[in-house]
């Protein structure tokens, strides 16, 4: 996998929207905290189109806006405003032979998952992390800063209390993961995840827990949970029942799924649709631990190599 290099300041960045409108006053918000880690700011020509109403802008648009980006030797990053839906209609008419010479960071969670799959497939790190829409949302400090700290290369470790439900174990191996919905939505096409040996993380937002179900049980009958190294679980947010309640609660249906397979698991990762929503580097090579205290997602290679 290979790792663009890290940020230093007077480098310039790239704000894309390759899916849902987004926010002018959450851009410029975004941009003046940008300018404060000493970097320039490049706003996407097409980010505030009005040419369709739920999208920012044609697909033609937002594809112009993410290759133009790409294509840059100048650009070090590519983040992309916000998530919602959209980035998939453009993917795979993206060219992305730019990236061998002029390698860069791709930033961005939730419907940005599409990107994080694809990039891994052609053997890219990115990072999943909170996006500017949600930079003024209220306690979005640490997860902002944790975004700074890894575009600028410094080692960084995601902790989350220890929990009855988490199922101990040390292990290795490369992230990936996002959205869940995301990752099921890519199941049959040319991001299609590859998830054996690797660490996969999942996050969701307002869905039905039957669905959640669904999707698990779609990832298990095509293989995708058999052979992990392990199965980190963040924000499964604003959860939804039916009239006729499931019964089942996120962490029981998971480890239903999962029940046949020894690899460690833990919830409750500071991860996905809420806050703290701590960036991390898809692709990377992780440490995941978890214990009686505590559970650890470590990225220090130093520490890897020891293990």
């Amino acid at each position: 996998m290979i790792a663009p290099t890290h940020l230093q300041k007077g480098d310039t960045i790239s704000i894309v929207a390759p899916g849902k409108k987004t926010s002018r006053i959450a851009v410029e918000n975004s941009i003046k905290i940008f300018k404060e880690w000493g970097l320039d700011v490049h706003v996407a020509n097409n980010i505030f189109s009005d040419e369709h109403s739920y999208l920012a802008g044609t697909d033609a648009q937002r594809l112009e806006d993410f290759q133009r980006a790409l294509n840059s030797n100048n650009v070090k990053a590519i983040i992309c405003a916000r998530g919602g839906y959209g980035s998939t209609r453009i993917l795979d008419q993206l060219n992305y032979d730019a990236l061998q010479q002029y390698p860069k960071w791709i930033v961005g969670f939730s419907d940005i998952t599409a990107f994080h799959l694809k990039l891994s497939r052609l053997g890219y790190q990115s990072i999943h992390s909170t996006m500017p829409v949600l930079f003024t949302d209220v306690d979005s400090g640490s997860s902002v800063e944790s975004l700074r700290k890894l575009l600028f290369g410094l080692d960084n470790q995601l902790i989350a209390p220890a929990k009855s439900s988490n199922r101990n174990g040390e292990t290795k191996g490369k992230t990936i993961g996002g959205n869940l919905s995301l990752i099921v939505d890519a199941m049959g096409t040319s991001s299609e995840p590859d998830t054996e040996g690797k660490i996969l993380i999942l996050e969701e937002v307002e869905e039905y827990f039957y669905k959640i179900d669904r999707m698990l049980t779609q990832l298990k009958r095509a293989g995708k949970l058999k052979s992990l190294a392990g199965l980190v679980v963040g924000h499964f947010t604003n959860m939804q029942d039916t009239s006729v309640p499931f019964g089942e609660s996120v962490e029981k249906i998971i480890l239903n799924a999962v029940g046949e397979y020894r690899y460690p698991v833990a919830f409750g990762f500071p991860i996905g649709h809420e806050n703290p929503n701590l960036a991390w580097c898809h692709g990377a090579d992780a440490i995941f631990e978890v214990n009686a205290e505590r559970a650890s997602l470590s990225f220090s290679i130093a520490e890897i190599k020891n293990i």
